[in-house]
């Protein structure tokens, strides 16, 4: 079980506001698993594509989970020209020990930012568009309204798909979901991300339960449109916790999953308890075929936007 040790705190400026960077203990002397010889990552043939997005989404003040959340498929992504993109900010109000995106006091809404994810979209030529968030609790709307404006915008690109990986808008679930009726997405994705025995540790201030409503209540105000989640596993899970979260998904409507592998982004993060094997990962795919879920994305290196497109297509 993880326990609160003394916290090292670390304090830097960026654009005259102060991000807390390292807000949890450090498990340096914690012992490290090696990694094993599935997780290896092949180096990208194709460095100018990379840096030519990169460069395009920094030109424009944008940012990308790819890069923020240190994803091990960027250069995969990168590489075909799709990303997904991260508004309301790159600093988050919560603390969640797996996440390796910025915590602190986040930064104005940028106003302009719909228009802006309009023009790289086109730009990109991008056919199917991923829009996230970090946790923005200092929002009287969680930011829903600001999700709904690139929705608005993106809509005016044709035959262009919109999926968005919503936090769980604590407290303002009510009005984060009466303005997602209004302009809905093509799929709404909320990860749930681990079972509920271990939320404390791995999603402090969330619940398990406000987690499964969000995605059951969007399900019922728009049954057309279909919901996804996605679980991490190594965290210490046992295998009937994971099948009892894909059983209660399934009963929320959630019809498309992604189940991959927890993968520490420093010492100052939870460590890893297990690397789940390629066989495992298969298992768990074929119990989740068996609950009847449409779509199953499972292995290590799955990730709730990794080939968004296929998942939905």
């Amino acid at each position: 079980m993880f326990q609160k040790k003394k916290i090292n705190v670390h304090k830097k400026k960026e654009n005259n506001t102060y991000i807390i960077s390292n807000i949890l203990p450090n498990h340096s002397n914690s012992m490290v698993l090696k990694k094993p010889k599935w997780l290896k990552i092949r180096l990208p043939s194709n460095l100018k594509k990379i840096d030519k997005i990169k460069n395009i989404l920094k030109q424009n003040n944008l940012h990308s989970v790819c890069e923020e959340a240190n994803c091990p498929n960027l250069s995969e992504c990168f590489n075909q020209g799709t990303a997904t993109f991260m508004i309301l900010g790159s600093i988050c109000t919560r603390k969640c020990p797996f996440c390796a995106v910025k915590k602190g006091r986040p930064l104005e809404v940028d106003s302009e930012e719909p228009k802006k994810i309009f023009q790289v979209t086109n730009k990109l030529n991008l056919k199917y568009v991923v829009l996230t968030a970090v946790s923005r609790d200092d929002l009287k709307d969680g930011g829903a309204n600001h999700f709904a404006k690139c929705i608005y915008e993106l809509r005016k690109k044709k035959n262009i798909k919109i999926e968005i990986l919503v936090p769980d808008f604590r407290r303002k679930e009510k009005t984060a979901l009466n303005i997602f009726t209004q302009y809905p997405p093509d799929v709404f994705n909320h990860n749930i991300e681990n079972v509920p025995r271990l939320y404390t540790e791995v999603r402090p201030g969330a619940s398990y339960i406000n987690s499964l409503n969000l995605l059951h209540q969007f399900k019922k105000m728009c049954p057309d449109v279909p919901t996804k989640s996605g679980i991490m596993l190594g965290l210490g899970e046992k295998k009937k916790e994971i099948i009892s979260v894909l059983k209660d998904l399934k009963s929320v409507g959630v019809s498309i999953i992604t189940i991959g592998q927890y993968m520490q982004p420093s010492k100052y993060h939870l460590s890893v308890k297990k690397y789940i094997t390629p066989s495992e990962f298969n298992e768990f795919k074929k119990i989740a075929s068996s609950l009847g879920f449409v779509k199953v994305f499972c292995g290590p290196l799955v990730r709730s936007s990794y080939h968004a497109e296929q998942q939905y297509i």
